[in-house]
């Protein structure tokens, strides 16, 4: 148990992709390259775990399918050290520049990827660079014929690649083209009048000082609102390759990635953490966790 008794249970998650796996820059977005890139997934996957395993939490791990399927050791890693399971896409593309069929195919090729690696086929997604924006509530339909029984996709707030209109807490989404509803738990933004400023993931999280991350999540708790984090294996990486891009988004990329560990290590000792399943079980949006971690 953490220090200073805090009741919230907040969400950890860490998108399992390589650092060229990230969207919008043309030098990597030719998928027959992967393979030649060098990686880092593994060896940042592997710090994560320890730390995990160090200050026994459980999080959430949303994999990616090409991932699990050039690493399934990988995949069995992290399922075997009891984390929970999820799908972050098979080919990590935005979801509003893809055609349905290709979302379900695209989402179908990941779980199976997944389940080949580890054995449990997913019932959580993440979209990649939370691409599902409103319009594209269509896809929330695919997850659900796919099996999937929960979302973490949602941004409330603006961002580059996504964002997203809706509560900062975990809710369940009503406004699907089908009638359905699936449960969310969305990455929250801590408010300032007109403002959405995310504070507990990615390269926000690499680029704030501890104090204000510190300042969002002790104003969450006020609210009783659980804090979700996510980040990537590349969060991690002082080596991680460059490319060339745009200043700003060299900036967001690359900025605070030798902090990252720092500012988790203290999270994890201030703030309680668990699976974004569990999250959703005690916010009452899904049955008890165990009936969705089997094949």
């Amino acid at each position: 148990m953490p220090n200073g008794q805090n009741p919230v249970q907040n969400a950890l998650s860490f998108d399992i992709e390589d650092w060229f796996n990230i969207v919008d820059i043309p030098e990597l977005e030719k998928r027959e390259n992967w393979s030649t890139f060098g990686s880092i997934v593994i060896e940042h996957t592997e710090q994560i775990l320890r730390t995990l395993e160090r200050n026994k939490v459980r999080a959430t791990f949303f994999i990616l399918g090409w991932i699990a399927d050039k690493y399934p050791e990988l995949v069995m890693r992290i399922h075997s050290s009891g984390h929970e399971i999820g799908s972050h896409s098979f080919w990590h593309r935005r979801i509003y520049l893809m055609p349905i069929e290709d979302f379900r195919k695209d989402t179908r090729d990941s779980l199976d990827a997944i389940e080949a690696a580890c054995g449990v086929r997913p019932v959580g997604y993440r979209a990649p660079s939370f691409s599902i924006l409103k319009g594209t509530e269509w896809a929330l339909d695919v997850l659900l014929d796919c099996g999937i029984r929960w979302d973490a996709s949602l941004f409330s707030g603006s961002r580059g690649h996504g964002g997203y209109d809706c509560p900062n807490h975990p809710f369940l989404a009503n406004n699907l083209p089908s009638g359905r509803e699936i449960p969310e738990i969305p990455l929250g933004n801590l408010r300032f009048g007109p403002l959405n400023l995310c504070f507990s993931g990615g390269g926000y999280l690499r680029a704030l000082p501890y104090w204000a991350i510190d300042l969002g999540f002790k104003s969450f708790e006020k609210m009783n609102i659980p804090v979700v984090v996510y980040l990537h294996p590349r969060d991690f990486a002082v080596n991680c390759p460059r490319v060339p891009m745009s200043l700003f988004r060299s900036f967001k990329s690359y900025t605070g990635l030798g902090t990252t560990m720092l500012k988790l290590e203290r999270l994890l000792a201030n703030y309680s953490f668990t699976t974004c399943g569990t999250v959703l079980n005690l916010a009452g949006l899904i049955p008890d966790i165990s009936e969705y971690s089997r094949v």
